[in-house]
């Protein structure tokens, strides 16, 4: 049982990681003005966003120190729950956020750690 709790949140982790992408892919598209500036930003956070994640808050992070993780993750899930805020979906953004802290606490408190 504790194999399924300590795996299903990490799957959760993943997920909101990926859903974080997602929404910044959303808002690059809902903020560009142009066509060209659309696809930019919808492809370039998420890249750019990504590519900082593995550098400093992915398990298998070779740079910063824990309290860069945590300075990462709180940016990048907090961004991204402001960013769906501002496309107008308050709830949905709050929702987010608090399933991202307690999954985070979860993992953090039971050290559930890959």
């Amino acid at each position: 049982m504790l194999n399924l709790w300590k795996w299903g949140n990490l799957l959760l982790a993943f997920l909101v990681e990926l859903v974080a992408l997602g929404i910044f892919a959303w808002w690059g598209w809902d903020t560009g003005g142009t066509t060209l500036a659309r696809w930019l930003l919808a492809i370039g956070l998420p890249v750019v966003t990504a590519v900082v994640w593995g550098l400093f808050a992915a398990p298998t992070a070779t740079r910063g120190t824990p309290a860069v993780r945590w300075i990462v993750k709180v940016l990048v899930f907090g961004l991204a729950g402001a960013a769906l805020w501002s496309l107008g979906h308050p709830l949905l953004a709050v929702v987010f956020v608090v399933v991202v802290a307690a999954n985070l606490l979860i993992i953090q408190t039971q050290k559930l750690q890959p």
